[in-house]
């Protein structure tokens, strides 16, 4: 699976409210770091196609609203969702704390 551009508020709780274990990116067109883990972000999406989990970015500059429900205050936010309650959490473009948040989430 390809990570997946959210475009509305109404998109975004129906994503988080499917079942599924789901990862958001909150990024912003002009955050470099965001730019930087993108693709690590990207790859993990395509290398867990199996798990179940869905992989979304939601650009905080184009859904204000849905960042501020989430308490998005810094950009790269990544949050994992479940049954539409936040399950983890990580701030910043660190790799290696990804990888851990998605392992954390898929064998909780």
């Amino acid at each position: 699976m390809t990570v997946t551009a959210v475009k509305s508020a109404e998109e975004f709780a129906t994503l988080i409210n499917s079942g599924k274990t789901v990862f958001v990116d909150f990024w912003a067109t002009w955050c470099g770091p965001c730019r930087m883990i993108s693709p690590v972000f990207e790859q993990f999406s395509s290398q867990l196609t199996d798990s179940g989990a869905e992989f979304y970015k939601v650009d905080v500059d184009e859904l204000p609203d849905v960042a501020q429900e989430w308490g998005i205050r810094a950009m790269p936010t990544f949050v994992a969702f479940k049954n539409g309650q936040k399950t983890g959490d990580l701030v910043g473009a660190n790799p290696t704390g990804l990888q851990s948040l998605i392992v954390k989430q898929l064998t909780a």
